[in-house]
């Protein structure tokens, strides 16, 4: 089960750290916001290393479908209600700075960069699209309410960004990540204070940063209960439709559609880690009937760490941790927030004042109703009596057939049939 980024690509190889060593700055976690924040720490001449527990980009970046947009999903009149409009305001500019980043770099990398439109559609929901609509007026952008789009679902319209983009995420990264401080097969088990212990060595640092998709750290700023994991999943297929354009449904069970080159994605059948769902069933059935001349060429899945108001947690660790940094929480828009993250680490590490730091700051307030919820998850989790528990903090593991992984409802940690861990928290393999 592989994505179409990893046929036919050629990622730099980098070594194993198998001695200790001391650097001013630790980045753990080599996924696209660990090696963008690397690379902007490069550029700026500081002392930093990055270390992955197996081959970079080999979690969660391979397996995104790679669109690059501020559009995310109706956020901003959550965001306009949640909180007010000057974080909506702030959340759309710093997006909108980071998918200009892309666009700057991307001139450089041989990464098949494409400039699409992009839409939110509703299949029953006119007056959300409405809402957001209005929300994205009083902050200043000029969307457009489409009535029809070309996608094969009934619609009552779709919220249109223009000029957006989609770009293939591991040929970037092969581009940029040439020259970067970088240890492969380089496991962190254990962290004490500001050493990290691999099992070949440790490293000191003045400064960590976790970008580990979820922190794994749990002494420290409440990830168990701040964080849950969603499972989403993807077919590219030959000889079906060209979407012109990429499509997100506004709710999460709903399916999105793009192209690349001569196939199309087709992705969605979400479901939270560790609960049942429709999987590559759901998406073939729906193939079978609006694509029946096509051919799936690929398959994958992906997993989401999703936050408890929508936004990522970007800044220090914890409110007591100044010298532990973290990004993570990026919802479904990991690309756009993989680049926010990196400048405002790399903002935070030089000592400069970012202006958008403060609305993704990890101590904000947690009191949402998404809290109850995970709380609830846990507690029930804890309590199914099984044979199989996940190292993290002890919650029952269920089967996932589709996959054939071991997951956790809890907090989404993943195993492969014989306990070789798959997705974080957990830190380590099965017992």
């Amino acid at each position: 089960m592989k994505s179409v980024w990893q046929e036919n690509i050629n990622l730099p190889i980098f070594p194993k750290l198998d001695k200790d060593i001391k650097t001013d700055v630790l980045i753990i976690g080599g996924g696209i916001a660990g090696i963008l924040t690397a690379y902007f720490l490069h550029q700026a001449g500081i002392n930093y290393i990055l270390v992955e527990k197996d081959r970079i980009c080999s979690g969660t970046t391979q397996n995104t479908t790679a669109k690059i947009t501020f559009q995310h999903g109706l956020i901003y009149q959550k965001l306009f209600k949640n909180n007010n409009s000057e974080i909506a305001s702030k959340y759309l500019i710093i997006n909108q700075i980071a998918f200009e980043k892309y666009a700057e770099l991307c001139k450089n990398a041989d990464c098949d960069y494409e400039v699409k439109d992009n839409y939110v559609y509703s299949q029953n929901n006119r007056k959300k699209l409405e809402k957001e609509m209005n929300a994205l007026y009083k902050i200043g952008y000029n969307a457009e309410l489409c009535e029809n789009i070309s996608i094969p679902v009934k619609t009552v319209g779709a919220v249109k960004f223009p000029e957006q983009a989609q770009f293939n995420p591991l040929k970037f990264i092969s581009a940029i990540s040439k020259g970067l401080n970088i240890y492969e097969n380089t496991f962190v088990h254990e962290m004490k204070e500001m050493t990290a212990i691999t099992d070949k060595c440790k490293i000191n640092a003045g400064k960590i940063i976790v970008t580990t998709h979820f922190p794994f750290i749990n002494k420290h700023g409440s990830y168990f209960l701040k964080l849950y994991q969603h499972r989403s999943y993807v077919i590219a297929l030959e000889n079906a439709q060209n979407v012109n354009g990429m499509y997100v449904n506004e709710n999460h069970k709903g399916m999105s559609f793009r192209n690349y080159g001569n196939l199309l994605f087709v992705g969605g059948a979400g479901h939270r880690t560790g609960e049942k769902g429709g999987n590559w069933n759901e998406l073939r059935n729906f193939v079978e009937t609006y694509y029946p001349s096509s051919k799936e060429k690929y398959h994958w899945s992906a997993q989401d760490c999703m936050s408890l108001d929508g936004i990522p947690y970007i800044g220090q660790y914890s409110f007591n941790t100044p010298d532990l940094y973290v990004a993570g929480g990026f919802n479904k828009w990991g690309m756009t927030s993989a680049m926010v993250s990196a400048m405002i680490l790399r903002d935070m590490i030089m000592g400069r004042q970012n202006e958008y730091a403060d609305i993704f700051s990890p101590s904000r307030n947690i009191i949402k109703p998404q809290l109850f919820v995970n709380g609830f998850k846990a507690v029930k989790n804890l309590l199914i009596p099984t044979c199989k528990r996940c190292p993290h903090m002890g919650c029952a593991l269920k089967w996932n057939s589709a996959e054939h992984s071991w997951d956790c409802a809890c907090h989404g940690s993943r195993f492969s049939e014989n306990g070789r861990l798959l997705d974080n928290p957990a830190n380590g393999n099965l017992k």
